[in-house]
């Protein structure tokens, strides 16, 4: 065997491997076996010997510094940074804001969790490369919720994340220091991550818009995984048109994403900003407003902003999708059991998919399991969950999930084929009340999970849906929701800054 780092195993570490297997072997099986595997070991060394094959990084760059006080008000940067990209492009002159679970080469990546802390990503993720080659400046490194498991923004390691419209308040997640970056006028754009509502929860919240695209039309690729199939990244900004030109940059094949299975070329977005919705048919969905944590006087505002559309030339009419209402049941086997097996116990990647594996990223996020007290609550609550069902059930609910997610997406279909868009509230509810440091667990879970009804069905079926700013309760933001048909973020644009330009969204109250 070639001299090499990997070892042939011995005899006692076998006969351990095959009990974590449930094999019972003798001392003798146990030595063939091990006389056997002389030439697997010496492959894995010739592996191991080879350079990796990772994409090259082509801007300068620094790792920046992690700003407090005054200057990080609403503790929503992690790390604060200047990466110049090209000299020219269509972003040329824009500063970005990067979720923090996305790689930046040479800037420090925690992804919102102390386990993860003190990870230096080598790469950057193929969206990072696209914005700088079109004349970005990152800006820095956004804080998000640990590991991404919240919907609110007090879960990260470094602190809660405070709603720029009122000190104290979510400001949603799990791209909560996105938001609330590009909320506060900080940056013009950001970049979050969508699995459960992520991008959409806290714009809603902090009343900026975000989109949701098509699962696949953007690259994942150097993002950290949480589950394939639910994994989704897009922009984040404080106009429509932005939004739209942040995602003719993003969006298109990369040749390393699997997710990327029917992503054609990206589409000029802003070309449709100034169609406007005459003739456009928008289905109010009834079943998206009315839930059991429903504020009324956010769903009233979500209702009169719907007339405002009427008003613009487009038909507005109620229907019914029962399905809507089992959405979030569908996708939570999907979300939890996928997230705890890919994300945490497949150290992130998991296997049996081909494209961009971090090894590093692998390696340094696999310590957790020896510091897994330090998780937070609604992973702690996510993975218990996820794990049980897995080891206790057999996988069995995760594949019917699955298999359910063909039933829930026709339902869409079905009255997306008779109309242009569905319309809903984004979330139930306005930005709640931050937990205190030392709140019960029940209430921090809580406050992590009770907005994503409306949001999550949309993760698992893959339907484009953008959070556009539709109002105000008690000096909060409201959200409305825009679903589309797939690959068609075209007409959510063209109905979203229809009502930015005919609408003083402000001016809704309730």
């Amino acid at each position: 065997m070639p001299l090499g780092t990997l070892k042939l195993p011995t005899i006692d570490t076998l006969r351990e491997v095959a009990a974590e297997l449930g094999m019972t072997l003798s001392d003798d099986e146990l030595a063939q076996q091990r006389e056997c595997l002389v030439g697997g070991i010496a492959a894995y060394n010739i592996v191991d010997q080879m350079p990796d094959e990772l994409p090259a990084v082509k801007y300068p760059r620094a790792p920046g510094y992690r700003p407090t006080g005054e200057e990080n008000k609403y503790n929503a940067w992690y790390y604060k940074t200047n990466i110049e990209g090209a000299p020219s492009g269509k972003l040329k002159g824009k500063k970005i804001a990067i979720k923090d679970n996305t790689c930046v080469a040479g800037v420090p990546m925690m992804n919102g969790a102390s386990t993860l802390e003190g990870y230096m990503p080598e790469v950057d993720a193929t969206v990072v490369t696209r914005m700088l080659d079109a004349g970005a400046t990152i800006a820095g490194k956004a804080v998000c919720e640990y590991f991404c498991f919240s919907g609110g923004s007090h879960t990260s390691s470094t602190g809660p994340v405070h709603n720029p419209h009122r000190m104290g308040y979510s400001a949603g997640g799990s791209s909560s220091g996105s938001a609330a970056l590009v909320a506060a006028g900080e940056v013009p754009m950001a970049l979050g991550g969508d699995q459960g509502g992520s991008i959409r929860m806290p714009a809603s919240y902090c009343g900026i818009y975000g989109m949701k695209p098509t699962h696949g039309l953007v690259p994942y690729t150097g993002i950290m995984p949480i589950e394939l199939t639910i994994d989704h990244t897009g922009p984040m900004t404080a106009t429509v048109e932005d939004n739209a030109l942040l995602l003719e940059v993003l969006a298109g094949p990369d040749g390393l994403d699997p997710r990327q299975y029917h992503a054609g070329p990206p589409v000029a977005y802003r070309d449709g900003l100034n169609a406007g919705v005459k003739g456009m048919r928008i289905a109010v969905v009834k079943e998206g407003f009315g839930l059991p944590q429903s504020m009324e006087a956010s769903d009233s505002v979500v209702k009169a902003a719907a007339e405002r559309f009427r008003g613009l030339g487009a038909t507005v009419e109620e229907v019914s999708i029962p399905m809507h209402l089992l959405g979030g049941a569908i996708w939570l086997p999907i979300a939890a059991e996928g997230a705890t097996v890919q994300m945490m116990q497949g150290n992130g990647y998991g296997f049996n998919w081909q494209g961009l594996y971090l090894t590093s990223l692998m390696g340094a996020h696999s310590g957790w399991r020896d510091r897994a007290d330090e998780l937070s609550d609604t992973l702690k609550n996510t993975m218990l969950l996820g794990h049980y069902m897995v080891t206790r059930h057999r996988g069995h609910y995760y594949a019917k999930a699955q298999n359910l997610v063909r039933r829930l997406r026709a339902a869409y279909d079905s009255v997306l084929a008779q109309y242009d868009l569905l319309l809903m509230p984004t979330l139930p509810m306005t930005a709640t009340k931050l937990p205190a440091a030392d709140a019960p667990t029940t209430e921090i879970i809580q406050r992590a999970f009770e907005m994503l009804p409306n949001t999550s069905p949309t993760d698992c079926t893959h339907h484009p849906a953008m959070s556009i700013p539709c109002g105000m309760v008690d000096g909060l933001p409201v959200g409305m929701m825009l679903i589309g048909k797939f690959y068609d973020e075209k007409t959510i644009y063209s109905a979203a800054a229809a009502f930015e330009k005919g609408v003083d969204w402000k001016s809704i109250t309730a």
